[in-house]
């Protein structure tokens, strides 16, 4: 049976991260502040902040209330921090990943 290969970075570039798509497209698109964000979602302005900075992640509650202000949905929000994240633990365990060898079908 042959070997299979599967591409283990399959996508070179860093995915944008939630909080710069709100930094740079959201914000200025709604005239919004941070303040203002943090006002009209009902949460901290640190917890903007910290997903401005990307220092966190969009939560599924977080989803929620960004797809209710900004009339998407949650999923948009979700797959776009999905996306950052198995980016980054690709990237970190990148060697572990080429050391396990796919299964042949039954």
């Amino acid at each position: 049976m042959g070997q299979k290969t599967i591409a283990i970075t399959s996508i070179k570039c860093r995915p944008t991260h939630p909080g710069e798509m709100l930094w740079e497209d959201f914000l200025p698109d709604y005239e919004l502040t941070v303040s203002g964000l943090a006002e009209s979602i009902d949460v901290s302005r640190q917890s903007v902040n910290e997903l401005l900075r990307e220092r966190r992640a969009v939560s599924p509650e977080m989803a929620l209330r960004l797809a209710r202000l900004f009339g998407n949905s949650p999923e948009f929000w979700l797959n776009a921090q999905r996306a950052v994240d198995l980016w980054e633990t690709r990237k970190a365990i990148q060697k572990d990943l080429r050391r396990i060898r796919p299964l042949d079908a039954a």
